[in-house]
């Protein structure tokens, strides 16, 4: 990491991500289907299911946990999503997101993503995240308010 504030602004201005994230790096993402993560409960549905915003945000932060190694400042916001609900599961059981690093693109990241209950596999897709400067990420965030 750099030491001078000098070395810092060209280290984040020609910040080589592909060099910090590798393709296949992934992470799991663990729950257990409650009340309070249900279809009926999220208002994604009228059944005591788990819901598929909820298997969502479990494939997200396994997304988000595969790439932590960034620096600090740094971090990702979810893009895109192509994401398909293949099995319902029942409030009691247990189920886990994960999300494997399938390409780098600049600051741009390709995800295979798949949550499964103790049953099987209950979802697939891709999704897609980008890598951001938080501080002026948020400051960018803010100014709409103006």
């Amino acid at each position: 990491m750099p030491d001078t504030f000098f070395e810092l602004v060209c280290y984040n201005l020609f910040m080589n991500f592909s060099e910090i994230l590798k393709p296949g790096l992934a992470a799991e993402k663990h729950a257990t289907v409650t009340d309070t993560n249900t279809a009926a409960s999220f208002g994604s549905g009228a059944i005591a299911v788990y819901a598929t915003p909820a298997m969502i945000a479990l494939m997200e932060s396994a997304a988000l946990s595969a790439v932590d190694t960034l620096p600090q400042g740094w971090s990702t916001v979810g893009t895109e999503l192509n994401v398909k609900h293949l099995s319902a599961t029942p409030v009691g059981m247990k189920v886990f997101a994960r999300a494997e690093l399938l390409s780098i693109d600049g600051r741009a990241l390709s995800f295979k993503v798949e949550a499964f209950d103790e049953a099987g596999k209950i979802g697939e897709g891709t999704h897609g995240r980008f890598i951001i400067e938080v501080e002026k990420f948020l400051a960018k965030a803010e100014s709409k308010k103006a």
